[in-house]
């Protein structure tokens, strides 16, 4: 019974020294080999690999591209302009040996180191553009120049390779922004008083010729209307005195008896003429008089 109790702690020893014994490095990873905490090996390929349980030590670190997001910064342009940058960096493990004894294999120490050189460049690379370059024409080049500045730096320095480096936004500072923000409040509201004054002229004009077409069309309009009742007028004079030469009895019979008419239309009306007198005519004489 104690032989078979003595062997079963041997092979549950034996299985744990074996599983200590191996380690697998993955194709995304690096790993380095480390005996009494000093570095043995140095850059481990992927695979299956075997090392002496307590005696050596496998740390691994990240192999993919990684991305470092920078915190916004304060820089100046060529022309002493502050611009808040907010970029970001993709970096990748190099060189395992020089990232490791840079770092500690600490990826948090690597950005940290990562971040004052992207900072730097940043910085550099800002002062020798001015804003419009910056932000439009020649940020592309800038990224380019900014890049291939931190290889030189982080190769040899931190076994990192940048892959990339990236502004995600530019933008004024808050006092900055805050007068920009007046001044372009005061240009806007320039060019609408702008627009408004050249409204109210374009309308005091079109209102000008409107009154003139009015004016012009009404003179036109009564000229024409007189020249029409002028018409008018003079061929009723001439029906009138082709008429009083037709009969010029009757015609002044019907003279009298509209006259008649109109004067003793009202009631009230009270005449005093002479019974003899032209007036009365028709009225004492039917023929007017004789004839």
């Amino acid at each position: 019974m104690n032989g078979k109790i003595i062997g079963a702690v041997i092979g549950v020893l034996a299985l744990i020294i074996v599983a200590n014994s191996i380690y697998i490095v993955k194709e995304t990873e690096r790993a380095v080999l480390l005996e009494f905490g000093r570095l043995s090996e140095p850059n481990i390929e992927p695979g299956l690999h075997f090392k002496i349980p307590m005696v050596q030590q496998v740390r691994k670190f990240d192999a993919r591209v990684l991305t470092f997001d920078a915190p916004e910064e304060r820089f100046l342009t060529l022309e002493k302009k502050g611009m808040m940058v907010d970029s970001f960096a993709k970096w990748r493990i190099q060189d395992v040996n020089t990232y490791y004894k840079a770092t500690n294999g600490d990826e948090a120490r690597a950005e940290q180191l990562l971040a004052q050189r992207i900072n730097e460049g940043l910085r550099n690379q800002f002062a020798q553009r001015s804003l419009l370059e910056v932000v439009s024409g020649e940020r592309d080049q800038l990224m380019i120049d900014l890049t291939n500045a931190l290889n030189e730096f982080s190769n040899s320095s931190l076994g990192i390779e940048v892959v990339d480096v990236r502004v995600k936004r530019i933008d004024l500072p808050e006092d900055v922004s805050d007068s920009v923000f007046r001044r372009m409040t005061s240009e806007r509201e320039r060019e609408a008083r702008e627009h408004r004054a050249k409204g109210r002229e374009q309308a005091e004009v079109i209102q000008a010729d409107a009154d003139r077409q009015k004016a012009v069309i009404e003179a036109e309009a009564y000229r024409d209307s007189e020249y029409i009742r002028g018409e008018g007028d003079a061929q009723a004079a001439a029906i009138y005195a082709s008429a009083y030469n037709k009969d010029r009895e009757f015609y002044s019979f019907l003279r009298s008896l509209q006259a008649y008419k109109q004067t003793f239309s009202g009631r009230g009306d009270l005449l005093l003429v002479d019974p003899e007198s032209e007036f009365f005519r028709y009225l004492n004489d039917p023929k007017g008089g004789g004839q």
